[in-house]
């Protein structure tokens, strides 16, 4: 079996790739593409096969899923890019490598996306049975371009199998992300709540997508067990709360907030870190 994975070198492909490395068996390889040689090195090292260009490109794809039998798409660009960037890496990319990835004889296509495809809340955790309904504060190009490329994706005619898995805000293993959420959580209501994943929790839940031999339904959402507040998230990061933060009021109390029964239940998932504080604990933030 060959995986490719793209998205190596981001937050969640670097500490991806070598777990999935980590499982494999005789016989069996991984492929990264990457559009920077130097900074996959450690993948070259570890033993993962590195194809260099840009997922945007043709030819490239074709030599990235050429003889592969699986691809893990974890490639994204958020935050802070252009409407037009975020469109063709998360959309147009995306769906560009579905295709060859169909053309070429892969037989399973896991793609990475994000609980924000659910838009505005339900007054209770997503399910993935819920439909994506555009609107609040966090909607924009991200979550739409994600939104449009599982569609397209799911609707590719043909032998491949897509399989989604939708993760929360990702933290952890020295990631940054979590003294970045205070960018937004310095404006919310004190009790506004953000749904997380680590890392490992993360990985363990693509791993399992890609390994499973069946799953009731291509989408999954992946999360930890217990969200965490605006305050929460500035005793975390170390700061002082501000105190306005009482003052205000959340908007849409589920914005973001997903159930895990399905992965739960079908692949047997269960977080190593079921909290931010648990894995501040256990010394993996």
């Amino acid at each position: 079996m060959l995986t490719l994975v793209t998205g190596g070198t981001g937050q969640v492909g670097r500490r991806f790739v070598p777990r999935l490395v980590a499982q494999t068996r005789p016989g069996e390889r991984v492929r990264v593409l990457v559009r920077d040689a130097a900074r996959a090195e450690r993948f070259a090292e570890l033993g993962a096969e590195v194809v260099t260009g840009d997922l945007r490109d043709e030819e490239v794809l074709g030599r990235a899923v050429a003889g592969a039998d699986a691809v893990v798409n974890v490639a994204a660009s958020f935050r802070g890019v252009p409407d037009e960037e975020a469109r063709a890496v998360n959309r147009d990319a995306a769906v560009a490598l579905g295709r060859a990835a169909l053309a070429s004889g892969v037989r399973r296509f896991v793609q990475v996306s994000t609980g924000l495809v659910y838009g505005i809340g339900r007054g209770r955790p997503m399910t993935e049975d819920d439909e994506s309904r555009p609107g609040g504060e966090m909607w924009g190009a991200y979550p739409e371009a994600k939104a449009a490329a599982e569609r397209e994706l799911l609707a590719l005619e043909g032998g491949m199998e897509v399989r989604i898995g939708r993760l929360p805000f990702v933290y952890g293993e020295g990631d940054p992300h979590l003294a970045d959420s205070l960018r937004w959580a310095a404006g919310w209501a004190s009790g506004q709540r953000l749904q997380m994943g680590h890392h490992v929790d993360v990985a363990q839940g693509l791993l399992r997508l890609l390994y499973a031999p069946a799953v009731h339904g291509p989408v999954h959402n992946i999360a930890d067990d217990a969200p965490v507040t605006a305050v929460e998230l500035h005793l975390l990061n170390g700061v002082e709360v501000p105190a306005d933060l009482y003052t205000r009021t959340d908007p849409d109390p589920w914005f973001g907030i997903m159930s895990t029964q399905k992965i739960r239940r079908d692949l047997g998932f269960r977080p190593v870190h079921p909290s931010v504080w648990s894995a501040r604990d256990a010394g993996a933030l």
